[in-house]
């Protein structure tokens, strides 16, 4: 475990307003990285992506760099776009 891991962890400790909002920024963050990496591993940029999905360069880099807000729809769409399968699960 880095310093970084050990200070996130002692401040989760003490916080729980903290840890749940790390937690939730986590995931949010999780989801565009892997937005990104899909779209990277199709050997597309963000402007094929807008392209097939009708819409502008800037939209695409909203969905992989703030995905707080994200419409289900919206990331199905995405996932097709780059040939991937979107799969939800439930745990």
């Amino acid at each position: 475990m880095d310093d970084l891991d050990k200070l996130i962890e002692s401040r989760k400790k003490l916080s729980p307003k903290f840890t749940k909002n790390f937690d939730r920024g986590y995931e949010q963050f999780k989801i565009g990285v892997i937005l990104k990496q899909a779209r990277l591993e199709a050997g597309l940029t963000q402007e094929q992506v807008a392209k097939k999905l009708h819409t502008q360069k800037s939209a695409i880099s909203r969905v992989e760099n703030h995905t707080e807000d994200i419409r289900l729809s919206t990331l199905a769409n995405y996932a097709q776009a780059v040939g991937k399968n979107l799969r939800l699960e439930v745990a």
